[in-house]
């Protein structure tokens, strides 16, 4: 593992930060976090600079629109952006992280020239219709049916815990076509237009009153057979890639974030008393390494992605998110706890980022994968256990 920057990439790093230095003064004020058209205006706008400065897609092949940059550069962005308080992706997350990157890995050319672009334009919005009321960390349980008619699917069912439902474009949508085939089989992955005819969404309030979650109920909606991407009963596998871009780098700027926020913990704890309790400066001390080798941890993660494409390989993150994904979503809801303890009464107020950044991180032992599943992911394909009963 290369845990030091070459001399491009360090220039690179120069370079988006004069970028930033002047772009970022020039944004206009976030809007209410819980207002999620105004957020989606924006995220788009800020993609939309990203764009035209060369940034959009950075690590995205050229040929999918992006700048072919190595996961090293991509690794660089994401620690400069977080830094420099720049805005994260947003109410796009899932199309820039997860659809997109999908598409440009498994979709054919005329999909990757009608979907990629607008997602790197800010454009277009996606969300991710995966789980069901009665299949989240057991996905591939899925009951809702597709049914070839033509050249349509005829789909019916309904998704829960569906990220930006309510602002999106599209979905990436996960549907049964074989319903005699064993369970991880029968497959499929389709791109939704979220404005066909027989989609409703319900937006779900979270525990921090937000409502970037939704259901959503497909009554008989006809996708046509051209938005498959990969093959009918393939989609389990090119949902595999999905799951792995989503536990590979999406979170970096996160632990980037947390970090800082670990800083701030210590700054504020300093100038209240709070310092003077030495298990409190345990816990800070701690939960500072538990970071730093997470950060580690993705620098090996985007070695072992640079080692895949210099060997022809895919360069798509492996198991190794799963570890990441594991200890980091633990780790968060630690940080947390030791934010209320350092904010004492304050831990009280909704409103205070820290005390909504706490209510957060309680989902994330669950989205994304449960922690259960990580270790069962960690145990098969890297320890080499055999599978549970």
């Amino acid at each position: 593992m290369d845990l030091a920057y070459s001399e491009a990439e360090e220039a690179f790093r120069h370079e988006l930060r004069a970028w930033l230095a002047e772009a970022l003064p020039k944004l206009p004020a976030k809007p209410d976090p819980r207002d999620w058209p105004a957020r989606r205006t924006h995220d788009l706008a800020w993609q939309r600079a990203l764009h035209d400065a060369g940034y959009a897609g950075l690590h995205w092949p050229e040929d999918a629109g992006g700048r072919g940059a190595t996961p090293t550069q991509h690794l660089i962005f994401l620690e400069e952006t977080e830094r420099a308080g720049a805005p994260y992706v947003g109410a796009n997350f899932v199309g820039l992280l997860h659809a997109g990157p999908t598409i440009a890995a498994e979709g054919t050319n005329e999909q990757r020239r009608r979907w990629l672009p607008p997602i790197l334009r800010g454009e277009q919005v996606w969300c991710q219709g995966f789980s069901e009321p009665d299949a989240g960390s057991d996905l591939a349980a899925l009951r809702t049916r597709a049914v070839r008619d033509g050249d349509s699917y005829v789909v019916s069912g309904s998704k829960i815990w569906t990220s930006h439902a309510e602002v999106a474009d599209w979905c990436e949508l996960l549907v049964r076509t074989d319903p005699a085939a064993p369970k991880h089989r029968g497959i499929t992955w389709l791109a939704l237009p979220m404005d066909t005819d027989g989609v409703t969404v319900r937006p779900l309030r979270t525990l921090a009153g937000s409502e970037e979650f939704a259901e959503v109920f497909l009554d008989e909606v006809r996708v046509p057979v051209a938005n498959r991407v990969g093959e009918e009963n393939d989609g389990w596998r090119v949902t595999m890639v999905t799951l792995s871009f989503e536990r590979g780098t999406a979170f970096v700027g996160e632990v980037v974030a947390c970090r800082r926020v670990l800083g701030e913990l210590a700054r504020t704890a300093r100038a209240d008393g709070r310092w003077d309790d030495p298990a409190l400066r345990r816990r800070l001390g701690r939960l500072a390494a538990e970071f730093a080798a997470l950060w580690r941890l993705t620098q090996w993660n985007v070695s072992e992605a640079e080692r895949s494409l210099r060997g022809g390989g895919s360069g798509v993150p492996g198991a190794g998110g799963s570890v990441f994904k594991l200890r980091y979503s633990h780790a968060r809801q630690e940080l947390y706890e030791a934010a209320a303890e350092v904010l004492g009464a304050g831990s009280l107020d909704a409103d205070h980022e820290w005390v909504a950044d706490r209510l957060s991180s309680l989902s994330y032992t669950i989205a994304a994968g449960t922690s259960e599943i990580q270790r069962n992911i960690v145990a098969e394909r890297i320890l080499g256990l055999p599978k549970g009963r």
